[in-house]
């Protein structure tokens, strides 16, 4: 779901891409990504975003993606995205908007499915995941150079 249109001019066929990213991350999940009602992607902006994060995580600030299970077993949820920290983000890793956003949809995605980040063995697990996801996709690996 495309809210915020700035989106459509920062990632050419974005809703192609957010498509292969989150089938590529339910495929390195071992799911198919075809639950009922299957996956909402939100494209937003930093107001919705910091909106959501408050709301949502006592964090009144903008962050690149948020991811929300689904209240229900069997449905994987929702994942929404903030342009401008991702514009951000990208600009200052060197990497282009669509890579950055195709990794974030990935990262959201995989939170779905059951990964964190919480502790050191479970964030290089799923820094691990995202790497192969970003291959599988001919991207770069977003955490190749990263201390």
């Amino acid at each position: 779901m495309v809210e915020a249109p700035a989106w459509r001019s920062a990632v050419p066929r974005v809703e192609e891409v957010v498509r292969r990213a989150a089938a590529a991350a339910f495929e390195e999940a071992g799911e198919d990504g075809s639950a009922p009602g299957g996956v909402t992607v939100l494209l937003t902006d930093d107001r919705a975003i910091k909106r959501l994060n408050g709301d949502h995580r006592g964090k009144v600030k903008p962050t690149n993606v948020l991811s929300f299970p689904a209240p229900y077993p069997g449905m994987p949820g929702d994942v929404a995205l903030a342009l401008g920290t991702v514009r951000r983000e990208a600009r200052a890793a060197g990497r282009s908007v669509m890579a950055h956003l195709s990794h974030l949809v990935a990262h959201g995605v995989l939170h779905l499915a059951g990964h964190d980040h919480l502790h050191a063995g479970e964030a290089r697990r799923m820094e691990r995941a995202e790497a192969r996801i970003m291959r599988r996709l001919a991207l770069p690996n977003p955490w190749r150079g990263v201390a």
